[in-house]
């Protein structure tokens, strides 16, 4: 009983959620913002992608970040060229293997950020790179608007089971 409610609970959140990170896309049309939208699962990340399309009529373009990658600035500019989407999603920020260096690299490239992209910038983070994104990007994070949780922490799972078990 208490799982199915856990459950439900979740579902309407990560809807209402979703429905925040349309809201927060559209009011940024055609400026830059940083959106950071956490989440440690990538199976609720694709499925929070497909409850957007419900919520915005918005051609929304995504990267999948290749392991090698170490810059973030360079594969988003390759990708859209000299076009403007109306957002960007960048996803797989967890499956880079330099992923301290590619974070470093954003922080120092932070200005470029704002003078080449006219759209909001959606990143897809869980836990451990939103961390990473606090302490060794601190001025990137901090254009962040909104971070955005998909999915409740860890740290909150674990009471409940704890507490279940004492009882």
């Amino acid at each position: 009983m208490i799982g199915l409610t856990n459950s439900e609970n979740a579902t309407v959140s990560s809807t209402a959620n979703t429905k925040r990170l349309a809201r927060a896309m559209m009011v940024s049309a055609g400026e830059f913002s940083l959106i950071l939208a956490c989440c440690n699962s990538v199976e609720r990340q694709q499925q929070v992608l497909n409850w957007l399309t419900e919520f915005s009529s918005a051609d929304i373009p995504e990267i999948i970040l290749a392991p090698g990658a170490d810059t973030l600035y360079t594969p988003i500019a390759n990708t859209i060229g000299a076009t403007q989407p109306e957002a960007l999603m960048v996803r797989g920020l967890e499956s880079v293997e330099a992923i301290n260096q590619l974070i470093i690299s954003t922080n120092i490239m932070r200005d470029e950020f704002r003078k080449q992209f006219k759209f909001p910038l959606v990143l897809w983070v869980n836990d451990e790179i939103l961390c990473k994104l606090v302490w060794l990007a601190p001025d990137f994070k901090d254009w962040a608007s909104t971070t955005i949780r998909f999915d409740v922490p860890n740290n909150q799972l674990v009471e409940p089971e704890q507490q279940a078990i004492s009882a």
